[in-house]
């Protein structure tokens, strides 16, 4: 009896151990970004693969000879769908992967205001879009603080029906609200 309940207990062990050390993306993570001021859910839909929503700002900066210089900073939207590609590498490295800190390949769409809500600098479009393939890391720290990167190019559109080459960038700071 004694060896069937030590039995029991080193599988169960190695279970719990093993699990622990299962490479997977977090469920759900509520941040709010201070760069580009926003909230920002990423919510788990596989193993290695999440879907990232954002509601915040970008802002544009322009500045022209004959018109002067002007910024505005507009309301945006984006989605990416997420794959975490290192996530097993970084395990057995020992570094961390808690709150998805990984490098991630992911597909972004975004909507933006031509208005601004603060600033002069005002497009005579409504809106702007973007869709494109992306490369980013994301890193969470001990306190929480987040820092994100993403670089890509994509199709880009605007309420004219005029396309373009756009360049994809997005650069966030900001700090883990949930989990």
């Amino acid at each position: 009896m004694k060896r069937l309940l030590l039995l029991s207990f080193c599988i169960l062990s190695f279970l719990s151990i093993n699990a622990q050390d299962q490479a997977s993306v977090e469920e759900g993570l509520l941040s709010i970004n201070i760069l580009t001021p926003g909230l920002e859910y990423e919510y788990g839909l596989t193993n290695s693969t999440t879907l990232d929503l954002r509601a915040g700002t970008g802002f544009a900066y322009w500045e022209n000879t004959y018109f002067g210089e002007d910024f505005g900073i507009y309301p945006i939207f984006n989605v990416q769908y997420r794959h975490y590609y290192n996530l097993e590498k970084r395990l057995d490295k020992e570094k961390n992967i808690s709150n998805n800190s990984a490098n991630y390949i992911a597909l972004s769409a975004a909507i933006e205001s031509g208005k601004p809500i603060i600033g002069g600098l005002e497009y005579s479009e409504a809106y702007f879009g973007t869709i494109g393939p992306v490369w980013g890391l994301q890193r969470y720290y001990g306190s929480g603080f987040k820092l994100d990167l993403n670089l890509g190019a994509g199709y880009g559109f605007n309420e004219s029906g005029e396309s373009y080459l756009s360049l994809l960038i997005g650069f966030r700071l900001g700090w883990l609200l949930s989990n």
